[in-house]
């Protein structure tokens, strides 16, 4: 048979990146994938890398050239879900090659779902020892730091917001609730989902360190669990600012965020001393004027030396129980002040005065991100928040909960027995705890 026929009766091999970089791992992946016929590589597109495991630091379309160049490949292609549904129903090829590092974990379900495809489509998959050394590890290291960086971890909280229906965001205080927050994927119903965001709260900080939530916990201390944070994750960070404290300390504070990575500032708008509010009216609590609170949203905006940082105003006239009116003619003057944001606050077990206030706020302004914390409405789902407009969704202190109980019935147990075998059983095995921990 002459070289054309060769052609046309070339096997379809089909294969996915998601990565910004070409190494021997890949290298090794596109030359064996060519032993089987013409090699189709599907990139995966921002909006699904975010999804899956990593945040680009690249362009798709200079994703896309990286893989052309290197000669091994017959098309490129553009992979818009982490799942193969789509593009192997487009593609139908004979072949799907992979490394074998998706057979355990929640990466399975990915596995899963091609072989399903594949029995459907009639195709093999082929799996090839994953590829790993210490050139391998130096490069995934290098991918790390640069997502670490503060360059790039600063405007990744708008990225999100632009790319994700809502950004979920899950409370840190410390390096290995930050672990936590980076490294937990879970597979439910055949997708794969992580946290977005992180969110350093002030009530969660000081509670860690033993003070009271009155901002006693001063900014030197607060950059000291950021940094903690900042060192072993690269998501992006929302920070609990309080009331921002008093203007000509807000605006250098801003300043040390921004230049540090930090995403996102949120400060409320109360004077005096702070009192949480969870306490509501229990406790006297003063509600800055809309002038002053203005005021410091200007000043935060002119100090800062890039657009990517956000400042957000937190309302808390429904907290307070000011009313409807109230928190809108707020939400609408801040804005016009500046504010990247509006974070919307209520205490009731229901979420229906914060659906109400989306509702009526998206009537007037339709693209200002809007953030909730549904400590309190806790039954509302992420994809009611999101259809209602929310952009970014904070669990504000359930870590900080979860963890206090557990640790307290440990010492409990402890006493009572006069030994540690009654809560052994219990206990999580040193070493998993320390399989989250990267090595150097």
């Amino acid at each position: 048979m002459d070289k054309s026929g060769d052609q046309m009766m070339a096997k379809k091999v089909y294969t996915c990146f998601c990565t910004d970089v070409i190494h021997e791992g890949h290298m090794n992946i596109l030359k064996r994938a060519s032993e089987y016929g013409d090699v189709y590589v599907g990139v995966l597109s921002d909006e699904a890398m975010v999804g899956f495991n990593r945040f680009p630091t690249i362009s798709l379309e200079q994703r896309m050239e990286i893989v052309r160049e290197t000669g091994l490949v017959k098309k490129v292609l553009i992979q818009r879900d982490v799942m193969y549904d789509q593009i192997l129903s487009e593609v139908k090829p004979d072949y799907v090659v992979h490394g074998d590092n998706w057979s355990q974990g929640p990466e399975k379900a990915i596995r899963d779902n091609v072989i399903a495809n594949l029995e459907r489509l009639g195709g093999e998959l082929v799996e090839l020892p994953y590829t790993y050394n210490e050139n391998v590890k130096r490069i995934d290291d290098q991918m790390k730091e640069k997502l670490a960086m503060p360059e790039f971890r600063r405007k990744r909280l708008r990225q999100l917001i632009a790319m994700r229906p809502i950004v979920k965001t899950l409370e840190v205080h410390s390096g290995l609730t930050g672990l936590i927050a980076e490294k937990t994927v879970v597979e439910t119903g055949g997708r794969l989902d992580q946290f977005d965001a992180m969110w350093i709260s002030s009530l969660c900080d000081s509670t860690a360190k033993g003070k009271p939530d009155i901002e006693l916990v001063d900014m030197s201390s607060r950059i000291r669990t950021i940094d903690d944070v900042m060192d072993v994750t690269t998501k992006p960070i929302i920070l609990d600012g309080d009331t921002g404290g008093l203007v000509e300390h807000f605006v250098y504070n801003v300043r040390t965020l921004e230049r540090m990575g930090v995403s996102a500032v949120i400060i409320e708008d109360k004077t005096g001393l702070k009192k949480n509010s969870l306490f509501g009216t229990e406790v006297e609590q003063t509600q800055d004027s809309i002038e002053n609170f203005c005021a410091k949203i200007v000043a935060g905006k002119k100090a800062l030396r890039t657009e990517d940082f956000m400042i957000i105003a937190r309302i808390e006239s429904l907290i307070l129980e000011r009313g409807m009116d109230d928190a809108l003619h707020r939400a609408y003057a801040y804005t016009e002040a500046g504010a990247d944001g509006i974070m919307i606050h209520s205490r009731k077990k229901e979420p229906d005065e914060i659906l109400e206030f989306c509702r009526l706020f998206r009537e007037k302004d339709e693209k200002t991100p809007v953030v909730v914390v549904p400590t309190s409405f806790n039954s509302i789902t992420e994809e009611e928040l999101a259809a209602a407009g929310v952009n970014i969704v904070i669990y504000a202190n359930q870590l900080t909960r979860s963890a206090f109980p557990a640790m307290q019935g440990t010492a409990v147990e402890i006493l009572k027995n006069h030994r540690a075998l009654e809560v052994d059983s219990r206990l999580m095995p040193f070493k998993d705890i320390i399989r989250l921990i990267d090595e150097i």
